[in-house]
């Protein structure tokens, strides 16, 4: 990391100088370092600011404003190895300065004292206020974690950093990889200790899934239900791969019953629910449409696919008043639905809304042209999402 960049963003780490002056006799003298340490810094000199630090640290060892801003100066230079005592010395001084801490945690990892780095990023991480700051520590306290194999502690950090940076790539990509990783562990730890389990079967299913194996995927399933036909999820599990599966794996009775099979073992099962008023709006039975999306409703009132779901069937129940609640719920829960924004401008074209009708068009068609661009990737990526159709068959191409 580049000097510049240290004194531009990381302004905010400097000590002020404005507490700890331990011998008053000296602190003209020091006063003046001070000074002229901060003219050099706007003049983007680091090496003759790091003169005066040291220069105040010759008749004031224990000025911890000194210690502590000499051993940013030394970080930010990549002086790593001697940044460290200053740093240390300074929390020695003064207990609380967490961006001193955090700074020592990071010198410490670059020089191989790693325990140390550990501790002081753990204490440090979770009190750091500045958003940079709190995010490089974090991926450095990641680092540490994940080097040493721990991936639950490692995935606890990349949470709150995600939260921090929900659009961050890097993060993201950390992300994956904690994630993928605990998938993968967790998948061979269960085929070690119980092969023959549900659960394993369901997690080999699962795994195929992804890789878009979607016979093999069917097949697990099976052999999980075989096992354990009451284990909630399997059989909602099964439906959805038949649903979306290209071969003729199954027919809709046979979607149509696992979907039934899923609410008998779990009768709180709203996407099941959802799942069987869909089938039953494909076949035009819109009562017991209705009836599934509406029990769906009852479980989860913030379910998208159920919103969406009953609005198209009161539409097809010449009901359109009823749908515009249902829809602007829909499109608040789920946003990147091209199909709720099509339907809303549908509605409010009916209603006169012309300019609401408008901007729900034009967003349906930038989901849209969206979906054609992660479709490609998915496609690059021989990966299934996983994911329904946003756009279904009464949406124009």
């Amino acid at each position: 990391m580049h000097m510049k960049f240290a004194v531009v963003i990381y302004a905010g780490i400097f000590l002020t100088a404005a507490f700890c002056q331990s011998n008053l006799t000296k602190q003209p003298q020091t006063d003046s370092h001070f000074r002229q340490a901060e003219e050099f810094l706007k003049a983007k000199q680091p090496n003759l600011a790091a003169r005066q630090y040291s220069a105040i640290l010759e008749v004031d060892p224990n000025n911890v404003d000194a210690r502590g801003n000499l051993g940013v100066m030394l970080f930010f230079q990549g002086g790593y190895a001697k940044a460290a005592p200053q740093l240390r010395a300074a929390l020695k001084l003064k207990t609380g300065l967490w961006k001193i801490q955090a700074l020592l945690g990071m010198c410490e990892k670059r020089i191989g004292q790693t325990p140390g780095a550990q501790a002081d990023l753990e204490q440090s991480f979770p009190r750091l206020q500045e958003e940079k700051l709190r995010v490089q520590a974090g991926m450095e306290l990641i680092e540490i974690y994940y080097g040493a194999g721990d991936l639950d502690r490692a995935a606890g950090v990349v949470s709150v950093l995600r939260q921090l940076r929900p659009a961050d790539a890097d993060i993201l990509y950390t992300a994956h990889r904690i994630y993928s990783d605990l998938a993968d562990e967790s998948l061979l730890t269960v085929t070690m200790i119980a092969p023959k389990s549900a659960r394993a079967y369901q997690m080999m299913a699962q795994e195929m899934v992804r890789q878009g194996n979607n016979e093999g995927a069917i097949a697990k399933y099976r052999e999980a239900l075989k096992v354990d036909p009451a284990l909630p999820g399997l059989h909602f599990e099964l439906g959805e791969i038949l649903s979306n599966s290209s071969t003729p794996a199954a027919d809709q009775g046979e979607i149509e019953r696992e979907y039934k099979a899923a609410l008998a073992a779990n009768p709180f099962d709203e996407k099941s629910e959802c799942r069987l008023g869909e089938i039953a709006s494909r076949r035009s039975d819109l009562k017991d449409a209705s009836s599934h999306y509406s029990r769906a409703l009852e479980l989860q009132p913030n379910d998208a696919d159920a919103n969406l779901g009953l609005a198209k069937v009161l539409i097809s129940m010449n009901q359109p008043e009823k749908t515009q609640p249902l829809l602007e719920r829909a499109a608040r829960l789920e946003p990147f639905n091209a199909v709720t924004h099509y339907r809303l401008s549908l509605v409010y074209r009916g209603l006169g809304r012309s300019a609401d009708a408008s901007r729900e068009l034009t967003e349906f068609q930038r989901l849209k042209e969206m979906k054609e661009r992660l479709k490609q990737i998915y496609q690059e990526m021989r990966l299934q999402t996983g994911k329904r159709e946003l756009i279904d068959a009464d949406v124009p191409k």
